[in-house]
């Protein structure tokens, strides 16, 4: 079935602070590739808007390249990974069905069979957005390696924050405090299951901390809310924004380690294991929460992405996952 002359509409960064619907081509599916039409697209917006604003730095430029990226940092450039669409032309395995895919902004695209994975149909199209950021939380906890009966505090209430709070929250005996300095935050935070908290109001002692709140001062908050010889896990990326901490307190005296998270890496204690398919398997299993329906703080028609982006991008307050529609 041949697709000549079909186009897609795709959004571009085309300068720092602006961005653009663009047309382009698309050339017919192979025999190992499908052609899928664009249902939802969420907005990651701690590392989107920083790419939208320029903000990163350009020894990052390499590691930051999104699986189908097309341009380069700073701009113009094609990003985003939370794609969720119908596969119209494909392996008859495929065909019909809902997948996910790790694509940017953009209506209709082909890419490999291989590169998107099937949502199952218990879970409904819009959530699925939230696969990409609900691997990094999967990740992040991996990394962080929580115990029974934890007193765990997450910092910073944005779509990964809510995500490991989440998670988190299903450990046998653990205490879970999500602190957020936006106490718009404590609804969904509500729905999720677990305590919203002030972060001057957060209790200490934490056996473990996870920040990821991408503010310098959310990790000072985590450094002194964590007890003797916790572990904080950095998750956080500040882009071109340098972090000054408070490490002449007790820093030393607690004997406290922070640790980097990155969901490009699979988590040390599970690499010999698993791989990315495995884990986002995983995600796909994990999905199956209707609570996870409170991280969404507004949806938007894709025409209207250029402007959604500049304004999420300037204000991010009380927002969570914004989630984008696509027309049929």
């Amino acid at each position: 079935m041949s697709q000549k002359n079909l186009t897609a509409r795709a959004f571009w960064v085309t300068a720092p602070g602006r961005g653009e619907l663009l047309e382009e081509p698309l050339s017919d599916p192979g025999p190992d590739e499908v052609l899928v039409r664009t249902l939802y697209t969420g907005i990651s917006r701690g590392t989107e808007s920083r790419v939208f604003r320029g903000e990163v730095p350009p020894s990052q430029y390499q590691a930051m390249r999104a699986p189908f990226q097309e341009g380069d940092l700073p701009a113009p450039v094609k990003y985003g990974y939370c794609n969720v669409g119908a596969v119209e032309i494909g392996p008859a395995a495929l065909r019909g069905r809902t997948v996910f895919c790790l694509y940017p902004h953009q209506d209709c695209y082909v890419v490999p069979a291989s590169a998107v994975t099937p949502v199952p149909s218990r879970i409904p199209p819009g959530r699925a957005v939230l696969a990409a950021n609900l691997e990094t939380a999967l990740n992040v906890l991996w990394d962080a390696s929580p115990r029974l009966g934890d007193r765990i505090t997450i910092i910073g209430a944005g779509v990964v924050g809510c995500l490991i709070a989440r998670l988190a929250s299903r450990l046998p005996g653990c205490r879970i405090q999500l602190a957020d300095i936006d106490a718009a935050k404590e609804t969904a935070a509500e729905a999720l299951g677990v305590r919203w908290v002030a972060p001057d109001r957060a209790e200490g002692g934490q056996d473990l901390v996870i920040h990821a709140s991408g503010a310098p001062e959310g990790l000072a908050t985590a450094l002194r809310l964590a007890g003797f010889e916790a572990v904080i896990v950095e998750a956080s990326w500040f882009g071109t924004q340098p972090v000054s901490l408070p490490l002449g307190e007790d820093f030393h005296a607690k004997r406290l380690t922070i640790r980097s998270s990155q969901v490009g890496a699979i988590a040390t204690a599970q690499r010999p294991r698993w791989n990315r398919s495995r884990r986002m398997s995983t995600v796909m299993e994990l999905l199956d929460d209707p609570a996870l329906d409170a991280i969404f703080s507004g949806e938007s028609p894709f025409v209207e992405l250029p402007r959604v982006m500049a304004e999420l991008s300037r204000n991010p307050q009380g927002v969570l996952c914004h989630r984008l529609v696509y027309t049929r």
